[in-house]
């Protein structure tokens, strides 16, 4: 009896193998026990798949069911190509792990009987149980400085996925480039649109004839509320970047006004470094001074690459009980500070001062002053606090640090705009009060993070902290 049991299984999987093969949407209607139904988008992806496209990318808003297409395609994949190695890769590990591979093994769990028992799942791959040297998903996390990892996999049957694809570095697409060569190589990209150059941008530009490509809007997805929607359009506006983006799923304006660009906030929020060594801090101290309690008086802690040390807020505190808590701060802190930057203007000229009396490294400085440093080009920027912002995309610029994951933290650096150069071509950007109206609130605990990055800015404008020490002789450059 069991061999006659064993015998129609196996009657029953070549059936479902021969019927299934070339469509995936009728599996994924009819073999998963909750009989999801994809969207007109997600049919998209789904039926391209089908019929043998080899390249599809696809821009995209967020929440408009990228996961659940990613887990549909690579569970049917592995299940109906004979020797198949599937390859799913993002830039960060969280993304891949906490909602990738949480979203695999969802569907995994949610298939039928037959299926299921076919599959076992361990901590970073799904393996084929009769064959699971051979026929496997693997995920691996596109790390720009060992593209190597991607390398290394052959199967007469492959299939690569990157989602969250603008945030790839270019030597990740290189190495995974050879996975194409030959028949039977499938590779789909998805993701948010935030990048004007490499391979994402140019699948949908310049390479659009060799990709079959799609835009999936949040306006057109049933699963995005219409809260969310309306909230992106009050908080960026309907012409900015970043509704284009996150709502539109269309790439960035090639004149975009702002300074720092969504994808390189987002990337390094997203990112996971490895310090070889312990760097020195620096403290950032924003002081809260119009008394409003919409404004923070904000402590931001940096150590090099890594902005995520911590961050302090304080509201309704009178300047003294200020200076009490960031001494606690400091007391409590294992590693001391090597400065703590104060913008001395107003309210905070007296915080810096008796900061300093009570033996903190303070450095006082003023960011409506002239720049610190000299810039390349005739104009030059406008103040110090110009030179700082700038400094900050600087830092992002060379993706290879990490930042806070705060969404309030994210609207602000992504909300400073440039204004028209000066009668003297200096780089100007918009007041903090204007920024204050459009996004509702101050960018307190940016400009605490920035000022971090005045160190420099310090020693050139001769500024000593306690005991007359010239901050560019024991300050670390930034």
């Amino acid at each position: 009896m069991a061999q006659v049991r064993q015998d129609e299984l196996s009657r029953l999987a070549e059936q479902l193998a021969a019927r299934y093969y070339s469509a995936p949407f009728a599996f994924i209607r009819e073999m998963f026990r909750s009989k999801p139904v994809p969207t007109k988008q997600q049919e998209q992806l789904i039926l391209a798949l089908g019929r043998g496209d080899r390249k599809v990318s696809i821009r995209s808003g967020r929440g408009t069911g990228k996961s659940s297409s990613i887990a549909w395609l690579a569970i049917w994949f592995l299940l109906h190509r004979p020797s198949v190695k599937i390859l799913i890769t993002a830039p960060s590990s969280a993304q891949l792990f906490d909602a990738l591979f949480a979203e695999i093994r969802r569907w995994i769990d949610d298939l039928e009987p037959i299926y299921r028992d076919r599959l076992e799942v361990k901590s970073d791959r799904v393996e084929l149980k009769a064959a699971p040297a051979e026929c496997f998903i693997t995920l691996r996390t596109a790390r720009k400085e060992s593209p190597e990892s991607m390398q290394g996999l052959h199967a007469p049957f492959m299939l690569t996925i990157v989602d969250e694809a603008s945030g790839v570095d270019e030597s990740i697409y290189e190495a995974i480039s050879g996975s194409m060569a030959g028949p039977n190589r499938h590779m789909v990209l998805l993701g948010n649109p935030t990048r004007t150059t490499g391979m994402f941008y140019d699948t949908h530009h310049v390479l659009r004839d060799q990709w079959t490509t799609y835009q999936w809007s949040c306006l057109e997805a049933p699963r995005v509320p219409v809260e969310y929607v309306e909230e992106q359009r009050r908080k960026w506006g309907e012409e900015s970047n970043q509704f284009r983006v996150q709502v539109l799923g269309e790439f960035p304006l090639a004149d975009d006004d702002t300074v720092m660009p969504m994808y390189l906030i987002e990337s390094a929020m997203e990112r996971q470094i490895e310090m070889p060594f312990q760097p020195d801090e620096i403290w950032g101290l924003d002081v809260a001074g119009d008394g409003k309690k919409s404004d923070a008086s904000v402590l931001f802690k940096r150590a090099g690459r890594d902005s995520r040390r911590g961050v302090k807020k304080w509201r309704n505190l009178e300047p003294m009980a200020l200076v009490g808590r960031v001494k606690q701060e400091y007391d409590a802190a294992a590693r001391k500070p090597t400065a703590i930057v104060v913008d001395g203007i107003g309210i905070g000229a007296g915080v810096a001062s008796r900061l300093r009396e009570l033996g903190l490294p303070v450095v006082s400085i003023n960011v409506s002053e002239a720049p610190a440093l000299s810039v390349p080009g005739e104009g030059g920027y406008a103040n110090l606090r110009v030179e700082l912002w700038h400094k900050g995309r600087e830092y992002l610029e060379k993706r290879d640090c990490a930042l806070l994951k705060d969404d309030d933290f994210l609207v602000e650096l992504a909300s400073c705009r440039y204004k028209a150069p000066s009668s003297s071509g200096k780089v100007q950007l918009e007041h903090k009060r204007e920024m204050k109206e459009r996004i509702g609130r101050s960018p307190d605990t940016a400009d605490a993070w920035l000022l971090t990055f005045a160190v420099e800015a310090g020693a050139a404008m001769g500024l000593k902290m306690k005991g007359g020490k010239s901050p560019r002789r024991n300050l670390p450059m930034v």
